[in-house]
This record gives C-alpha cells, structure tokens and sequence, in this order.
C-alpha cells in the first residue's frame, strides 16, 4: 500500500486556534490519517499522511468545510509518497508560533521577502552579488543543500536572528536568496530581514521539496538529499524516498 503525504502551511489569522484543537484531530482521526499538525493564532503548519482520498478529504474539508469557515483558501501544500505509514500516531499541537524565531515584531501576515518559483530559482542563483542562505539546521543541511548556499550552522531556527545579526549587513549584502525545506521558515526568515533594513530578500516559493518536484535532475542544483520530519528521513529528485539519508551528499 502506498501513503499519500501532505505538508502544508499558511500564515492566517486563527484567533479561535484553541477551540480548533480537538475537532481538527477528530476530523483526521476519523480519515484514518496520521502526522502533526500545529496551530497558532497566526495559522497552520504540518504534515500528515493517510490513503489518497483520505488526505484529499482533510485537504477539502480544511479549504471548503465549516471547521476553518473558508480561511485556509490559500494553503501551500506539497505532496509526495510513502511506501509504509511515516507516524506513528496524530497530533494536533497548539503553539505560540507555527515556526519559532521568537521574535513578535516579525509579521510574515504584514511583509515577506519575494517569491521566486521553483523554475525561476536557477536564474536568480546565476545573478551577480547574490547571497544564498540555507535557513534550516546544521543536521539537515548536512544531508543536502544548493550549491554554494552559506550554512549558518544553527541547532535551532531560532538562531537565525543571531547569524544575521553577526555574519549579515544590509549595506554590503543587497540582495539576499534564501531557502527551506518547504517554504515556511523563509516566511519568518524574510519577513525579519526586511525588517532589518535588507532591502531585497527573495525566498523559494514551496521550498526545497517544491523544487525537487517540480525541477528535472538534468537541470538541477541541488546536491543530497532533503531532510524531512517524519520515518523516511530523507526525499530526493522527484521526492522519491531516501530511508536511512541514501544519497547523502559527502559536503
């Protein structure tokens, strides 16, 4: 059997995060459907996994269905395969934020960097100045990255603030790339660069696995292999699995 998988996110404001909490986990529990999903008062974040028309059935219920009352209209999702169910168990998870910089006057809702599709991404590599940033977590960059992409060598993405802060400056570094894994930690990532006086910040739009599913390996710049959150450890070109990190790059 094989397991459709989902990860999804969107910045939206849930003021009734809370009160969501336990019909969303019913709602999942009653697909059959297993994984974590987070929510704030400032959106959605997760990824979960169940048969095809089960992961279509949340994913119709969340956009259309009288549990979000039509605010999930603009969901980022991405979706790949697995040969075996990746989680053990659902979980519906309330936090402070459905990524964490820690920093409150950080508003993805209020401004973010520029999107750049996955079939823009090698242009935007190739012009002049440009700094590309690996957002994500020493472990993870070590499974894979984008050529010539600067690791910020942070545990947590909290540090994020700290590497920029130390290592970054708007009047030298002008314009500024960034990735993620799927998108969301760029949103924070940008949002508080700009507010830093950056004034031109673009991020991959669906992250690192949008653009392994959407970029053919023949024209691709990514080496290794993309960390993910759950037991298949790692996707690669196509989002095919990797278990145990296979092709990990050496870097």
């Amino acid at each position: 059997m094989t397991y459709k998988v989902a990860a999804l996110y969107q910045f939206v404001p849930l003021p009734d995060f809370r009160e969501l909490k336990d019909p969303l986990h019913k709602l999942c529990l009653d697909l059959g459907i297993r994984g974590t999903l987070l929510l704030a008062h400032e959106g959605i974040n997760g990824t979960v996994a169940g048969t095809g028309e089960a992961i279509d059935g949340l994913m119709a219920e969340l956009r259309d269905g009288p549990l979000f009352n039509g605010r999930l209209d603009n969901l980022e999702l991405k979706f790949s395969s697995a040969a075996e169910m990746p989680f053990k168990r659902m979980k519906v998870r309330l936090k402070k934020e459905i990524v964490t910089l820690g920093d409150p006057q950080t508003d993805p809702l209020r401004q973010v960097g520029t999107y750049v599709t996955p079939a823009e991404w090698n242009r935007l590599l190739d012009e002049p100045g440009i700094v590309l940033l690996d957002t994500r977590n020493d472990f993870e960059v070590e499974m894979g990255t984008f050529e010539g992409a600067v690791d910020p060598r942070i545990k947590r993405f909290s540090e994020f603030k700290d590497f920029v802060e130390k290592e970054l400056d708007p009047k030298q570094h002008r314009k500024v790339a960034m990735f993620c894994t799927g998108g969301i930690r760029c949103e924070k990532a940008s949002s508080y660069m700009l507010a830093q006086g950056f004034e031109e910040v673009f991020h991959l739009k669906g992250g690192i696995l949008k653009y392994l599913e959407e970029v053919p390996e023949t024209e691709s710049r990514w080496n290794g292999g993309c960390f993910v959150f759950d037991e298949r450890i790692a996707l690669g070109h196509g989002l095919v699995e990797q278990p145990d990190g296979a092709g990990q790059s050496d870097e």
